[in-house]
């Protein structure tokens, strides 16, 4: 087989050496987020694993934040799994894809899991993080049915939970308004800047913490797994996470400093 050209992409469309993090992405990782990890050893150096994080602030940032820490310290890929809806519009379709997004489906994740032992990440708290009031400030909110705990379950991958502290603080959510049956979040700088300003990010300093790995004893593939087990799993790691996360802030000497 000949080797791929630069211009080649896998078959997932990610292009070689290419992430959700461009050039100048990765100025503002070191420069403008200032981003800090402990335990990045726990993140594994072969084999499948579902990452799990938090996921908040609007416009997010942290799937580009974990998805580089990752790809520079442990030198492996991560697929992350995004909203179907993103594929509508073939342009910003093609760019995820590009750089590592795939489709949020089961057989995808199963695919990438249990047959290409890929590293691939997931919020639990989908769409309710980012919009959430600030009265549920560095609240995990629910993570639905625990679906991510049957994906790892299923693959026979362990589930690596990461929490990131400072991205709520970029962009400081002042309210939350309902608009077309949504929740959208006021920012800070929406409100002194308009629309645009969701675009804009504070200089925070955030902070990364990879927990140990859960691994299961149950056995892999198999077609469902009882709804107790799935639910106590994932409402354990949900505890687990935010613990962290009220550590993180206690120790933290500052927004800016971290």
């Amino acid at each position: 087989m000949s080797e791929l050209r630069e211009s080649s992409v896998d078959p997932w469309g990610r292009a070689p050496g290419r992430s959700l993090s461009s050039a100048p992405y990765r100025a503002a990782y070191r420069h403008w987020f200032r981003v800090a990890w402990e335990g990045i050893e726990h993140v594994p150096r072969q084999g499948g694993a579902l990452l799990v994080a938090n996921h908040a602030g609007m416009m997010p940032v942290d799937g580009a934040i974990v998805q580089q820490g990752i790809e520079e310290e442990r030198r492996r890929s991560v697929y992350s799994l995004a909203h179907h809806g993103f594929w509508r519009f073939p342009f910003v379709g093609r760019l995820l894809a590009n750089s590592g997004a795939v489709v949020g489906h089961p057989d995808n994740a199963q695919r990438l899991l249990a047959q290409e032992r890929q590293l691939v990440l997931v919020f639990p708290e989908g769409s309710k993080g980012p919009v959430k009031p600030p009265s549920e400030r560095y609240r995990l909110q629910r993570f639905g049915r625990g679906g991510f705990v049957e994906t790892a379950l299923r693959a026979g991958v362990p589930i690596v939970p990461i929490v990131l502290c400072g991205t709520e603080d970029t962009t400081p959510v002042l309210a939350t308004v309902g608009l077309l049956g949504q929740r959208v979040p006021i920012t800070l700088q929406s409100a002194l800047f308009g629309p645009l300003g969701a675009f804009l990010h504070l200089p925070a300093r955030i902070r990364v913490r990879v927990l140990e790995p859960v691994r299961f004893e149950e056995p892999s593939g198999l077609d469902g797994y009882p709804r107790s087990l799935v639910m106590d799993r994932s409402e354990a790691i949900r505890e687990r996470m935010q613990a962290a996360l009220d550590d993180m802030l206690l120790r933290r000497k500052s927004i800016w400093s971290g």
